[in-house]
């Protein structure tokens, strides 16, 4: 299961992001993950949990966002949505295509809690 293994890596993340700004604790991560990144949602969710333990993370929620996969032809330059088991151009039909997006997995945002007093009132948003 290398959802554990990824799930180590938000953390860490994650984690540095809080010290940087003085949190007391994580309330909420941000997630985007495309459907070609061969990331299971529902085991990352599963697996948060087991890792954030004992962390200022620990009672944090886990928003998990699809990011939709594209491509863009080669032949005729059209970009198009497609289905991560249909990789074709929408506009010509080619198989001849390269991949813009949908296999990313990205830290959107994350929401910080007990700021050391310098950073009360400051919004941040990562």
């Amino acid at each position: 299961m290398h959802e554990l293994a990824i799930c180590e890596a938000v953390l860490c993340q994650v984690l540095a992001i809080a010290t940087e700004h003085g949190a007391g604790r994580v309330a909420r991560i941000s997630l985007e993950i495309g459907p070609l990144a061969g990331v299971e949602p529902g085991s990352l969710l599963s697996a948060f949990p087991l890792v954030a333990a004992g962390t200022l993370c620990a009672t944090a929620i886990v928003e998990i966002q699809t990011a939709a996969a594209e491509v863009e032809c080669t032949i005729c330059g059209a970009v198009s949505g497609v289905k991560p088991n249909r990789l074709l151009c929408g506009a010509c039909g080619t198989w001849r295509v390269a991949l813009i997006s949908g296999d990313e997995m990205q830290l959107r945002s994350v929401e910080l809690f007990d700021l050391e007093p310098k950073q009360i009132g400051r919004h941040l948003h990562v």
